[in-house]
């Protein structure tokens, strides 16, 4: 493919102009200029060069909740101790990029905004209400265009959105739809349909059908051109020049998203092939834009599932490393970045009982997510009435906390459960049997506390195993802290030191130049 360069005529005619006004003191623009060392003079040329280039090829990964602790805390579970309990920590592949930023991310209504509200300021470079996607605060009267649409419109950039989560959620639609409020579910789905993009892939729609009396979010996707794609062998099957496409993953799991990682099953998709897929359709001369969320890190954090988080962190770290493979073909083209929309559930590194030491291998014994324990066991639990003891067996199959009256408690090691920790599992599954989840104005400060909203027994367990590993969470919602942006490629060093998240956009378009 053709690289986006100018040429050296070009270049000196710019390097003389310049060096008039002090930008270039050493550029070699003279004839007779002398020229002690040819290579020093090219790795000039070549540097001042890349400050005309733009990023034609653009990756905007935006991890939905990843705090600092959150890749840090993959990081450490991926690394290593050794026979002397020496610890290092692995790289993602994203963590040894070049240029490292912080973020602020507070919206117009608060210091720990939502999902659509950041999404926005990233997308649009304008603040706006905690729920509000793409409209002016207060009034929700003026649409605000997205740099997804600018670079479609103005510079016939293809344009695609990929989302762990549903399709329609906050982060992927900040992109390219523009509502009151994040919960217009199937209005969302229209605009999706109508903005031209030409490539879509993660979750359901969260309300397809609407309100029942017009066309679903998939017959109107089709209506608009779009190839709706529902299986994995479809999927697969798509190749380049396919057309506008729409694929919503076959393997869905709660809240119709698609499963997460450590969910998914031997060779199901996950967000790394839809990124592979992606930019197999999206890849062409003038260029595209590929905006993908991993979601479901936000929604374990919400859930306090450290394990799950780690988990989904991980595999993001697999969709950057297929961007980064695409990169290394066209390293004078290609923009990578990394990012958060804010971070989620308050994650800390350490705990009371663990002091200095952190434990967090013992995380590999989590085989499933809070969310599929639930499905999976918890319904049964409570239609059948299980009694606490056998619940505790598929406890310590899947997540290896063990009852000390278990025969294997003398070989359970740090996953063996204290008479403290015993009751306090106890008393969150007689709540579950009792009551099962509930809202938070159905419930005491004490159980809110406990469990949050969610079932009182994975709650429990998710929170024993996690402390047993040095890790805790502060909330069951999002924070105010920063967010970190990592940034690769051409243009990379505009993203270093610390700014708003307003900023992204802004950078974005400096240096596509659109208007």
């Amino acid at each position: 493919m053709k690289e986006n360069k100018i040429s050296r005529r070009s270049f000196l005619k710019f390097g003389a102009a310049a060096s008039a006004v002090g930008m270039m003191a050493a550029a070699p623009v003279a004839a007779n200029a002398a020229q002690p060392n040819a290579d020093a003079a090219a790795d000039e040329e070549n540097c001042l060069l890349g400050l005309f280039q733009k990023p034609k090829y653009i990756f905007l990964f935006i991890g939905d909740g990843m705090g600092t602790a959150q890749i840090q805390s993959a990081r450490f579970y991926k690394g290593t101790v050794d026979n002397n309990g020496a610890v290092t920590e692995a790289d993602l592949s994203f963590t040894s990029f070049p240029t490292v930023g912080s973020v602020t991310t507070y919206d117009s209504t608060s210091f720990c905004p939502d999902s659509a509200s950041t999404a926005t300021s990233i997308a649009t470079g304008h603040k706006t209400e905690s729920g509000v996607i793409n409209m002016c605060p207060w009034t929700r009267d003026v649409p605000y265009e997205t740099i997804a649409e600018k670079l479609h419109a103005q510079k016939g950039y293809k344009v695609g959105i990929i989302s762990s989560v549903n399709i329609d959620h906050a982060t992927p639609a900040a992109f390219y739809a523009h509502q009151k409020t994040r919960k217009n579910y199937y209005q969302i789905g229209v605009e999706l349909a109508n903005s031209g993009f030409e490539y879509f892939a993660g979750g359901e729609f969260q309300k397809v059908n609407g309100d029942g009396t017009g066309p679903n979010n998939h017959e109107v996707a089709a209506q608009a051109g779009y190839n709706v794609v529902t299986t994995q062998a479809g999927a697969a099957a798509l190749t380049a020049g396919a057309g506008k496409t729409l694929i919503i993953a076959e393997n869905l799991a709660d809240g119709k998203a698609m499963n997460y990682a450590m969910d998914a099953a031997a060779g199901e998709w996950q967000l790394t092939d839809y990124v592979k897929k992606g930019i197999e359709l999206l890849d062409n001369p003038k260029g595209f834009f590929l905006m993908t969320e991993s979601g479901k890190i936000d929604w374990a954090c919400h859930a306090n599932d450290a394990a799950a988080s780690i988990h989904d962190v991980l595999e993001m770290s697999n969709a950057v490393q297929a961007a980064v493979e695409f990169q290394q073909k066209h390293p004078n083209d290609t923009l990578i970045l990394v990012t958060a929309d804010h971070e989620t559930g308050g994650m800390a590194i350490g705990y009371k009982t663990t002091n200095y030491d952190t434990f967090l291998t013992n995380l590999a014994h989590q085989k499933m997510s809070y969310a599929k324990f639930d499905s999976t066991y918890v319904q049964n639990y409570i239609a059948n009435k299980t009694p606490f003891e056998a619940a505790m067996q598929d406890v310590k199959a899947n997540f290896g906390l063990t009852l000390p009256s278990d025969p294997d408690a003398a070989n359970a090691g740090k996953l063996l459960l204290t008479d403290y920790e015993v009751q306090n599992l106890r008393t969150a599954y007689e709540r579950t049997l009792k009551v099962g989840s509930a809202s938070q104005k159905d419930m005491s400060q004490q159980d809110y506390e406990l469990y949050g909203t969610y079932i009182p027994f994975s709650m429990a367990i998710c929170h024993t195993i996690n402390h047993k590993s040095g890790m805790d969470h502060t909330t069951y919602a999002h924070t105010g802290a920063m967010v970190n942006v990592y940034a690769n490629g051409v243009g990379a060093e505009k993203f270093g030191g610390v700014f708003d998240n307003t900023e992204i956009y802004h950078k974005l378009a400096d240096l596509t130049k659109v208007k």
